[in-house]
């Protein structure tokens, strides 16, 4: 590792080996373990339910240790992944990946990894969620020549006892703002730290605009809270490194939280009239390294465009994966700045997928602003992203994602039965649209809506599953594990109903929808 490259936010593991991620070997750990005299192996893998799981393996010696890193551990697939996996033939692998290493900041005797599951044979388990999402990009990569690369919003809410109610926030009004008003900065500087030393993949982070100053619920967790919503935001990484970054962050805020007292959910909503906590993704198309979105005309390149047009092809039966619980269809009505109609614009936030600045063709801004620094600065690599505005807390990250990347293959693939008469350039010229298209009721009534209901989701995405079994890359049972498990919600037209409610039972009922799926991914 470079000199220069020292800093206090580089990956610790990184620092004591003197290498990048990439380069890690198994004896390089053993060097480190017994350096740091660490006293454990913590292997982490996603279950079914999205969460992260772990199996500590205490270290009584170097050639124990080496066989752990060589050949891994048996877990019980059928309890990770139950429903799926028969009790009979339960037993799965768990083999930690190298460049994944880290050292647990919440246990200071711990090396941990990431895992990936393998069967009996060797072969990457077909329904794991992460090996979906390889798979998916492998697909992508082999179909189109490209690389997918995606970044994701983590918008939660912090609840806690944040001391004398001075410098009060303005209700809607915390949106970037700084202490003394927002309490929890130093909270959320832990959670960007341990996030950025572990992944390298931090964008920024900053107050968003939810603040509850009490919290009504019948959950005792939360009664009488405080409640301040900040968002944590990626750079661009492949989508398999994203979809393990997400897990991780989610577990390292929750736990940094616990630290302090607070409770951290990325819930979609926590009370109505506050902003809800999404989960956007923006994503990027990469060949040979360098990012494609833009022609050189300076305009949305082809393959962009056809990005855009697959991503609207799949937008109604995406929600079966990144709105996953009631509550979501509580954040995505009109008026808000959630989607509710299949379009997409430039840098406008009432449509579900938005383009957003991309500093295209604009190099060394800050001279504009700095002349007396006549320093030149030149980058390659191009910035423009298309945002998909959809997706919250509840989602399945990785089963999202390798959702994304399936209509990005779409998007590339004219030989597959599945265009089924729509075409991705078609689709997005037809679908662009400008202004706040909820002031245009002529236009709205013109635009594909997304679905209302986890019931309805469910619907479309059993209607559409050939979208995503094609290839063999979703396995049916996880196709109907979702449907299942959305139908379980019961919430079709849950909207109308409760607008027939009076006003006290109606708030009575939305908190309960709302605090129930607390911390469900």
């Amino acid at each position: 590792m470079k000199e220069r490259e020292k800093l206090a936010l580089s990956n610790p593991v990184s620092l004591l080996l003197h290498k990048e991620p990439a380069d890690f070997r198994r004896k390089d750990f053993l060097k480190l373990i017994e350096i740091k005299q660490l006293e454990r192996i913590t292997f982490h893998y996603v279950g079914l339910d999205g969460k992260l799981k772990e199996l500590k393996v205490p270290v009584a010696s170097l050639s124990q240790a080496e066989t752990i890193l060589a050949e891994g551990e048996r877990v019980d697939g059928s309890s990770l992944y139950k429903g799926l996996v028969d009790m009979g033939l339960s037993d799965l692998y768990v083999l930690p990946v190298y460049k994944s290493a880290f050292l647990n900041p919440f246990d200071e005797r711990s090396l941990d990894f990431v895992c990936r599951y393998l069967d009996g044979q060797g072969q990457p388990i077909p329904f794991a969620l992460d090996n979906i999402l390889a798979r998916a990009h492998r697909l992508f990569q082999k179909n189109s020549g490209l690389e997918l690369r995606a970044m994701g919003e983590l918008e939660f809410f912090l609840l806690g006892d944040f001391g004398p109610k001075i410098y009060p926030v303005e209700k809607k009004r915390s949106y970037h703002a700084t202490s003394p008003f927002v309490k929890s900065g130093h909270v959320l500087d832990e959670m960007v730290r341990y996030i950025t030393q572990i992944t390298g993949a931090v964008k920024y982070a900053h107050s968003e605009a939810g603040y509850v100053d009490s919290v009504n619920s019948y959950l005792d967790e939360i009664k009488g809270k405080q409640a301040e919503q900040v968002e944590i935001e990626f750079l661009p990484r492949p989508v398999e490194d994203m979809g393990d970054y997400l897990i991780l962050a989610r577990w390292l805020i929750r736990n940094v939280a616990y630290k302090y007292g607070m409770v951290a959910t990325f819930t979609p909503k926590i009370e109505e009239g506050v902003a809800g906590s999404g989960l956007h993704f923006h994503l990027e198309l990469v060949k040979d390294g360098l990012n494609i979105m833009v022609g050189q005309d300076g305009q949305l390149s082809q393959e962009a465009s056809r990005l855009i047009g697959g991503l609207c092809h799949y937008a109604d039966s995406l929600t079966a994966f990144g709105n996953t619980v009631s509550s979501s269809y509580l954040r995505l009505v009109p008026n808000l700045e959630a989607p509710t109609r299949i379009c997409w614009s430039d840098l406008n936030r009432s449509a579900l997928i938005r383009v957003p600045l991309g500093w295209t063709g604009l190099k060394n801004l800050a001279r504009l602003v700095n002349p007396a620094d006549r320093t030149g600065y030149t980058k390659k690599q191009g910035r423009q992203t298309v945002e998909l505005r959809s997706p919250d807390g509840s989602a399945l990250i990785h089963l999202l994602l390798a959702g994304l990347t399936m209509a990005a293959d779409w998007a590339f693939r004219p030989d597959i039965p599945v265009f089924q008469g729509s075409q991705p350039l078609e689709l997005a010229a037809r679908l662009y649209v400008k202004g706040n298209i909820f002031e245009d009721q002529k236009l709205l009534e013109t635009l594909p809506k997304l679905p209302g209901s986890c019931v309805e989701s469910s619907r479309i995405l059993n209607e559409k599953r050939e979208l995503y079994e094609r290839d063999g890359i979703f396995p049916p049972s996880v196709i109907d594990y979702v449907v299942r498990m959305l139908q379980a919600e019961n919430d079709e037209f849950m909207n109308k109903k409760l607008l027939d409610l009076p006003a006290d039972d109606r708030l009575h009922k939305i908190r309960k929808i709302m605090h129930k799926d607390l911390h469900k991914h």
